[in-house]
C-alpha cells in the first residue's frame, strides 16, 4: 500500500513539474522568413514612358559594402526631370557583404525626352566609373 502513495505522489509531482514549466518558443527555420522582395533593376535598353506629373523609380544592383556606389553623371534637363530622392534596400537576410538596390526617384515634370546617365564608381575619390549606363525618358 506505501509502495502505491509513494507511486501516486510522485507521479502527481512528475505531472505538475512538466506542466507548470514554460513551453519554448519554436525556433524560427531560416527557410520560414518571407521571401526577398527587392524591386527588379531597371533595363536601360527600354525607355521610360511616363506622364507629366506623375514619378518613376530607376532601379539599380547595388553593394555598397565594396565601395561601390552609383552617382549621377550628367546634368538633368531640370524642365523636364527632377530627382526626388535616392534609397538603398538590402537583401534580406542583411548581412555582411550582402547587396540590394538603389533605387532612384525622379519627377516628371513637363512634356519632352531626358537622358539620365549613372555611373559606378569605385571607392577611390577620383576615379573614373567602372560602368555607366543610360536611361531614355519620354514626357507625355
Amino acid at each position: 500500500m506505501k509502495r502505491i502513495y509513494f507511486l501516486l505522489i510522485v507521479t502527481g509531482l512528475v505531472i505538475s513539474c512538466v506542466t507548470l514549466s514554460p513551453t519554448p518558443a519554436p525556433l524560427r527555420n531560416p527557410t520560414s522568413e518571407p521571401a526577398n522582395t527587392l524591386p527588379t533593376a531597371t533595363d536601360p535598353s527600354q525607355p521610360i514612358t511616363v506622364q507629366s506629373g506623375e514619378t518613376f523609380d530607376i532601379v539599380l544592383i547595388s553593394n555598397p559594402s565594396t565601395g561601390y556606389h552609383w552617382r549621377l553623371i550628367n546634368e538633368l534637363d531640370s524642365n523636364v526631370l527632377q530627382l526626388v530622392r535616392q534609397d538603398y534596400i538590402a537583401q534580406w537576410p542583411i548581412m555582411p557583404g550582402s547587396g540590394g538596390v538603389d533605387v532612384w526617384t525622379f519627377s516628371a515634370v513637363t512634356a519632352g525626352e531626358a537622358t539620365i546617365v549613372l555611373g559606378h564608381y569605385p571607392p577611390a575619390n577620383n576615379a573614373e566609373p567602372k560602368e555607366t549606363v543610360t536611361f531614355t525618358i519620354h514626357v507625355e
